[in-house]
């Protein structure tokens, strides 16, 4: 399995790179992926650099993408026409899509949601055409995987995990990062 994870300007940090630690810790090739240059600056002014570009990044060997949201990140990537074009071929495909936050607008606004289930960070649910909102911390409708916002944001990447690898392997990561789940 090989995903590429999206980073735009004004990109979420927790969001994104998250992710990109969690599924690294459980030795899942992430390539994070710039979509308009090499090194891209978060909405907090973090500047990370990327492994490659969108450009240069060879879809055909990934497996899943995931849009991390943000703001401008999410507006960044929603402006973005190979963004665009990737999303849509990788939902025909029957490839994994991943949007946390802001983003899964961008696929309720394509609509890549219609018949699915989502979540989304509260006030974006409008633009989630087609689909049954979820009120929850991350929602895997098929092979969508959707979450809420940054304070999520790791349920959102074990979500992931989850379905790369299974239950297991998320137990196993959560033990070595002495994760506890809170009541």
């Amino acid at each position: 399995m090989k995903v590429a994870v999206y980073f735009a300007e004004g990109y979420e940090e927790l969001e994104a790179l998250t992710v990109v630690d969690v599924l690294r810790r459980a030795k899942i090739e992430v390539v994070m992926t710039g979509i308009s240059k090499e090194t891209v600056t978060s909405a907090r002014d973090i500047s990370v650099q990327m492994d490659t570009t969108i450009e240069k990044l060879n879809h055909d060997d990934i497996d899943m993408i995931v849009l991390p949201g943000g703001v401008p990140g999410t507006q960044n990537l929603e402006a973005n026409s190979l963004v665009l074009e990737n999303i849509k071929r990788f939902k025909e495909q029957g490839k994994w899509l991943a949007a946390i936050c802001a983003a899964p607008s961008i696929l309720g606004k394509l609509g890549l949601l219609m018949g699915e289930k989502a979540t989304c960070y509260p006030g974006y649910e409008k633009y989630l055409e087609g689909c049954e909102y979820r009120d929850e911390s991350t929602v895997v409708s098929h092979k969508i995987i959707t979450g809420k916002g940054a304070g999520t944001s790791l349920a959102f990447a074990f979500g992931i995990l989850e379905n790369i690898q299974g239950k297991e392997a998320v137990d196993q990561l959560k033990k070595s990062m002495q994760f506890k789940e809170t009541k």
